[in-house]
């Protein structure tokens, strides 16, 4: 990983040599140009994998490139009418970081060179569409016979023989410093021969383990080495450093998008008790969890960089929201991204239970055959008491009116109720009239131990009981007992007050070898589809807010959904919500002089967000100044 160093402000110039294939692009071109010449050939797929392998055996040094570049094109059959096809494709396929960073390209056109054993037909459109200049560019031509065909390259070219890059770069007699940039070993040749300070191994798209063993530096993104080098970027910190971690098995979707973002993602299977979360979350950025992490005001203090934290779930009980808050840690949550999942898996309980499905089923396992319809009802007309009635409990009780049953429901917070569902006023009201009951709450404090003893005294003799919400919800000796007693006739339990870290711990609890009861292991999301969803959910919400500063979907963050930042840099302020810091912004600004182009802000009780899109130039103290206005809790800068 690359240190923060400073060499800007020598007297000598700097100049930049940059590679073309799989460094500027993000593609072999020789290998797209093959992907378009052997369309319709039977040997398509085989060609290609041979000028692939043959590409990677050049690149990593272990045949000259002389060899590799006359095998490829031998195998290629190109035509001069095939390069528009394949410069449209490049177009499109241009590294990301190169493309945020056109800024800087185009105001060091001067001393950024491309030197590429590629070709000039198709590298001068693409690098000057960047602002890089034509006569900076160094590559090969091709040689075309008299239909057109590529038959050739220009043997006198330098760029066509082994070392031909260090050639170029002798040539040159650049006085200054040198860097190159470059995914191959044909780049790590200038800086062998002496002819460059420093070699940037490149790895934004292909890593070569010979190649980065021989660099001074691995650069995994154009931001990174312009951050390494303290010059203009287009993003405020390279996304290469921004550390991801995700816990509990997260959908790989997940895992795909923070990677495609550019940033570093580490993966863990299970979940981590106090300790160890606390030595893994040092220089994390992004936390992603599920329902067994719990995120704890002591991992927090540890918690250097934290900016945001993901629960790939529905609560975030297990998350302590008070300390993320005034530490300025962002949390988010999929709040509906699960919800038919839950209620599928609550419909189909009810039914196993009413229908003393297990039991008969179990019998059947030992050789039992019990053919009769005792303790065997149907759902229709029965009365579902739905405890908490938000998106899961509307949901299931719009599934349970259509298969014929009346619903009933109890929420603290006054709802609307979906179609024939009447609101109780009670919860001991609803206790005593359902048949069927299904827990839908949150999991805060208050919540814990909401159905015990009394509770269950309260209910119909033979109920069908569901919790597929929270585990400290229910009293687990008290659903013992109303089991035990024929209070519960069946029972499904999802969730549970102490639960497995992973999927090798065993599975301990007093509700296990009960009649008629249905124990799983908290998968009322865990559907490939809830899943897939969640994973993609949670991550837009925590990319919005990493480089946008958008808070919408926060459980913990006033919600403000920004514009994209277009032609200015973006300052976020987060501070405790008291009187008057707007006014010490903004007289900063005037201080100084800077022009606002756009201006958000939005509370909660506790802390203040402000927004402030200003025009690209100021002085370094405007950014030192709004950190130290008092109160301030965080600062970030967005280019």
């Amino acid at each position: 990983m690359l240190t923060k160093q400073s060499n800007v402000g020598t007297a000598e110039q700097t100049y930049y040599i940059i590679d073309f294939d799989s460094t500027f692009t993000k593609v072999e071109a020789l290998d797209v140009l093959g992907e378009i010449s052997l369309v319709g050939r039977p040997d398509r797929d085989d060609v290609l994998d041979q000028i692939k392998t043959i590409t990677d055996r050049g690149m990593s040094g272990e045949i000259s490139f002389t060899e590799s570049l006359n095998l490829r094109l031998n195998l290629l059959k190109a035509h001069r009418d095939q390069l528009p096809a394949l410069i449209e494709n490049l177009m499109g396929s241009i590294s990301d970081s190169f493309r945020r960073n056109k800024q800087f390209l185009t105001e060091h056109a001067e001393y950024i060179y491309v030197v590429s054993n590629g070709f000039k037909e198709f590298i001068i459109p693409i690098v000057t569409s960047l602002g890089i200049r034509a006569e900076n560019v160094f590559a090969n031509t091709f040689v075309f016979d008299e239909t057109g065909a590529i038959v050739s390259f220009d043997p006198e070219n330098p760029l066509s023989a082994n070392g031909g890059k260090s050639q170029v770069i002798r040539n040159l007699n650049l006085d200054g410093e040198v860097y190159v940039i470059g995914d191959g070993y044909t780049d790590y040749e200038i800086r062998a021969s002496g002819l460059a300070n420093r070699f940037y191994a490149f790895t934004e798209n292909v890593m070569r383990p010979r190649v980065v063993e021989k660099a001074d530096h691995v650069a995994p993104s154009l931001d990174e080495f312009l951050y390494h080098n303290n010059l203009s970027r287009s993003q405020s910190y390279p996304k290469s450093r921004i550390k991801v971690l995700l816990l509990e098995n997260v959908h790989p979707i997940a895992v795909q998008l923070f990677e495609q973002e550019g940033f570093n993602v580490e993966i863990r299977k299970g979940a981590l008790d106090e300790d160890e979360l606390i030595e893994a979350i040092r220089d994390v950025s992004i936390l992603g969890i599920r329902s067994k992490t719990n995120v704890t005001a002591r991992v927090l203090e540890h918690a250097n960089k934290l900016m945001t934290v993901g629960a790939f779930c529905i609560g975030t009980n297990q998350i302590d929201l008070d300390a993320c808050t005034k530490k300025g840690i962002a949390v988010f949550n999929a709040p509906y991204s699960n919800t038919r999942s839950v209620v599928e898996l609550a419909v189909g309980e009810i039914i196993m239970l009413i229908r003393s499905i297990v039991p008969k089923s179990n019998s059947m396992h030992n050789g039992g055959w019990d053919k009769s319809a005792k303790n065997s009802f149907e759902v229709r007309g029965k009365k579902l008491g739905l405890v908490g009635y938000g998106n899961i409990g509307t949901q299931l009780s719009v599934v349970a009116e259509a298969l014929g049953m009346e619903v009933y429901f109890y929420d603290i917070v006054d709802k609307l109720a979906l179609g024939n569902a009447r609101k109780c006023k009670s919860l001991d009201e609803l206790l005593a009239v359902a048949d069927i009951i299904s827990l839908h709450t949150d999991g805060r404090k208050e919540n814990k131990n909401l159905i015990s003893y009394r509770e269950f005294s309260l209910m119909k003799n033979g109920v069908i009981f569901l919790n597929l919400s929270r585990g400290h919800i229910v009293e687990i000796p008290a659903l013992v007992d109303a089991i035990e007693r024929g209070k519960v006739a069946g029972a499904g339990v999802d969730v549970f007050p102490q639960e497995p870290k992973t999927n090798n711990e065993e599975f301990v609890s007093a509700l296990r070898n009960l009649p008629n009861v249905i124990l799983t292991p908290h998968i009322g999301g865990s559907t490939e589809e809830a899943q897939e969803n969640i994973g993609n959910f949670v991550p837009g919400k925590l990319l919005e807010y990493i480089n946008n500063g958008s808070t919408y979907g926060s459980v913990n963050f006033p919600e403000l959904q920004l514009p994209l930042l277009k032609g200015a840099h973006r300052l976020l302020h987060i501070h405790a919500n008291v009187p008057g810091i707007l006014a010490q912004m903004n007289s900063i600004f005037a201080k100084y002089h800077i022009n606002i182009h756009g201006q958000y802000l939005k509370t909660n009780e506790q802390i203040g967000y402000v927004i402030t899109d200003v025009a690209k130039e100021y002085a370094d103290e405007v950014v030192q100044e709004l950190k130290g206005i008092d109160n301030t809790i965080k600062f970030r800068l967005l280019y």
